[in-house]
């Protein structure tokens, strides 16, 4: 079975919208569709948000609410952001408290196999990138449980395996670096495709290369 692998972030409201679409598609095509956590651009390049042009986002923020409607899918302010930032001067701050930790449950997950993974990425993307104060009480506990996990055992793991959890993301993101810096980023045969509006381009592939569709 041919695979496509998905780089994405916790951090990137593109990838939360693209998230059930790509959850969906092992259903309608005979691939596999490997989630690929890696961590935001915020953290990799510091120095992006200080170089866009200032039209960037505002664009982003009109964006992804008319996205966010038109897909049916729910969306609030960050409360709070993943990533540590000052929005006015785009400084990202050197102490991150949740990104590093969220980003290895990811992979935590997604070792438990494709679709529990994207359940647990579909979950947790979801509370956060509807407004939901995730990091209080029991909301990410919660959100965990229904994608099948408990939190509390996935936590007491990433703090243990730090080191080896954090040299899969930096693998993921070496996979990632020779097609895009982007994400949500599909590879398929070595072609990649940046972005969720590139869903329907991807799908177009796959039956252009032969892959199977289910039938419903």
């Amino acid at each position: 079975m041919k695979t496509v692998d998905v780089f994405w972030s916790f951090r990137s409201p593109y990838s939360y919208l693209a998230t059930k679409r790509l959850r969906a598609l092992p259903q309608k095509w005979e691939v596999r569709v490997r989630p690929r956590p890696v961590y935001p651009i915020a953290i990799r390049t510091p120095e992006f948000f200080s170089e866009v042009r200032p039209q960037w986002v505002p664009y982003l923020m009109r964006d992804i609410v008319r996205l966010s409607q038109y897909l049916g899918l729910p969306l609030g302010p960050l409360n709070p952001d993943p990533v540590v930032m000052n929005m006015m001067t785009r400084e990202i701050s050197p102490d991150q408290p949740h990104i590093g930790r969220l980003t290895r449950l990811g992979i935590l997950a997604c070792e438990a196999g494709d679709e529990a993974g994207w359940a647990f990425m579909d979950e947790v993307s979801t509370l956060i990138w509807s407004g939901g104060a995730w990091t209080e009480g029991d909301a990410l506990a919660e959100a965990a449980a229904r994608a099948g996990f408990d939190l509390a055992d996935l936590d007491a793991r990433q703090a243990s395996e730090t080191e080896r959890l954090e040299a899969v993301i930096a693998e993921n993101q070496a996979a990632q670096d020779p097609h895009h810096w982007g994400v949500p980023l599909m590879v398929f045969d070595g072609e990649a495709y940046f972005g969720q509006d590139r869903l329907d381009v991807l799908e177009w592939r796959l039956a252009q290369s032969g892959i199977a569709r289910r039938v419903d």
